[in-house]
C-alpha cells in the first residue's frame, strides 16, 4: 500500500513541477503569436530580428533592413516592441 501511495505522490509531483509549468508557457507563447500585428518588432527562434510587414494565419513576413523574409508563425520567439501606432498612421509616416 505504501508503494502505491509513493507512486501517486511522485506522479503528482512530476505534474506540478514539470507538466503544468510547460503547459502554461505553451499557452503564453500561443497567445503572443496570435496577438502579433503589423509593425511589431520581433525576434525569431533563429535569432533574426525584424519588423512585421504582413501577417496571415500561418505565416509572418518580416522587414529586415529592406529585405522581406517569410517565416511560419511558430518561428516567432518573442515580441521585442509592440507597435503603438495605428497601421494607417504608421504607413503614412513611411511615405514622407
Amino acid at each position: 500500500m505504501e508503494s502505491i501511495l509513493l507512486i501517486v505522490v511522485m506522479i503528482a509531483l512530476f505534474y506540478f513541477m514539470l507538466i503544468r509549468p510547460q503547459q502554461k508557457r505553451q499557452k503564453k507563447v500561443q497567445s503572443m503569436q496570435s496577438a502579433l500585428k503589423k509593425g511589431d518588432t520581433i525576434a525569431t527562434i533563429g535569432g533574426l530580428h525584424g519588423v512585421v510587414d504582413s501577417i496571415d494565419d500561418k505565416q509572418v513576413t518580416l522587414d529586415c533592413h529592406g529585405s522581406l523574409l517569410t517565416f511560419d508563425r511558430q518561428a516567432v520567439r518573442t515580441v521585442l516592441e509592440v507597435s503603438e501606432a495605428p497601421v494607417d498612421s504608421f504607413e503614412s509616416n513611411d511615405n514622407n
